[in-house]
């Protein structure tokens, strides 16, 4: 990636995150990234071209941005679900609850994305809910023998996603403990049940 490009995509992605794609212009990136219009037309013919770069960016970005951070010193593969967890927490106390899952956020904004967007979109989520399932997959011996991982990590993101966009909107932290503690429950019920 040339650098002008990567500065187009940086700029792009932290502006999708603070406004939202709807309301981000082409003269908003062309300002934050330092570049001409020709430069973002030469690589981007269209701005959800930009989307596209940005989408790739994050599912490229997944384990290095995000998940090795997390994880770095967590050995117990079902704590790291938690930890992934804290540092969402933590996000939303970073920014004033400002944080979203900028993928949530996106998805939630284009309501009918064209097959390379919505494309992109399940293959973050997808790489999101493959790792915890990694993680559930590497506990399993403290997991019912019929337990869907895959359903499992997608409702862990699901409690993630949804707690949030609650703290998000009452300004608390309180729906995000809450969807946690209840998950952690859960994996409790899970852990009691396989021992029996």
């Amino acid at each position: 990636m040339s650098e002008t490009r990567e500065r187009i995509v940086m700029a792009a992605m932290e502006l999708f995150w603070e406004k939202g794609y709807g309301s981000t212009s082409i003269s908003d990136i062309l300002k934050k990234a330092g570049a001409n219009s020709g430069s973002l037309y030469h690589f981007f013919p269209a701005k959800q071209d930009v989307l596209t770069a940005v989408l790739d960016a994050y599912v490229n970005g997944i384990r290095p941005m995000l998940l090795d951070p997390a994880w770095e010193g967590v050995d117990d593969p079902m704590e790291k679900v938690f930890v992934l967890l804290g540092r969402y927490r933590q996000f939303l106390i970073d920014t004033d609850y400002f944080y979203g899952c900028p993928i949530g956020s996106l998805a939630l904004e284009i309501h009918e994305p064209d097959p390379a967007v919505r494309e992109r979109l399940v293959a973050n989520f997808s790489a999101w809910t493959g790792a915890v399932e990694e993680c559930l997959a590497a506990a399993s011996a403290r997991l019912p023998a019929d337990t869907d991982l895959k359903a499992l990590a997608q409702f862990v993101l699901t409690a993630m996603e949804g707690g949030v966009m609650q703290a998000r909107t009452h300004r608390s932290l309180e729906p995000f403990d809450a969807s946690v503690s209840q998950l952690r429950n859960y994996f409790d019920y899970l852990a009691k049940a396989a021992a029996r």
